[in-house]
């Protein structure tokens, strides 16, 4: 007959049991919760999560830039920026369109990525509503914030990109 039976108490092969399951069920949880303490570790060091060293006036500052904008809303000033060959161009009109004469504008021009090479601006009034500042020689992208004051004491901050060529 071709019947083949193993005589008691012979191994047939491999079989998993039990603790085989519990074995290889621990071994990868294991393996999960190390690879994600390590992760954990590593971002810690790298980055621990403190954006700023003080947080609080950061807060205060943040608190001031929004009053300063719900501010400037209410005036209705608006401001357009014009990148020309050596010269930053900034023109100024009231809620109505009309040009916004006697301001005192200031500005600086920052690199998006780095604060190297800021430059300082004193605008000078050329035209009713027309104000232009000194660049010098430069090319690429920057970040212009001018600050318009008015005799009265109101102030207006203008941010744009500007890109010279």
């Amino acid at each position: 007959m071709s019947a083949t039976h193993s005589p008691a108490g012979a191994q047939t092969g491999f079989r998993v049991r039990g603790w085989h399951v519990l074995a290889g069920v621990s071994a990868f949880f294991a393996l999960v919760i190390g690879v994600d303490a390590w992760f954990t570790v590593l971002a810690l060091k790298t980055y621990p999560g403190q954006v700023s060293v003080t947080p609080y006036e950061d807060g205060l500052l943040y608190n001031k830039k929004i009053a300063q904008l719900e501010a400037q809303a209410k005036l209705g000033w608006r401001a357009a920026a014009e990148a020309q060959p050596g010269v930053v161009v900034l023109l100024v009109q009231d809620r109505e369109g009309q040009p916004v004469a006697g301001l005192s504008v200031t500005g600086k021009l920052e690199r998006p990525a780095t604060e190297a090479g800021r430059r300082m601006l004193t605008f000078q009034r050329v035209a009713p509503g027309r104000y232009e500042a000194t660049t010098g020689a430069i090319d690429g992208a920057w970040d212009l914030t001018a600050d318009a004051r008015d005799g009265q004491g109101r102030t207006f901050i203008a941010e744009r990109r500007l890109t010279w060529r």
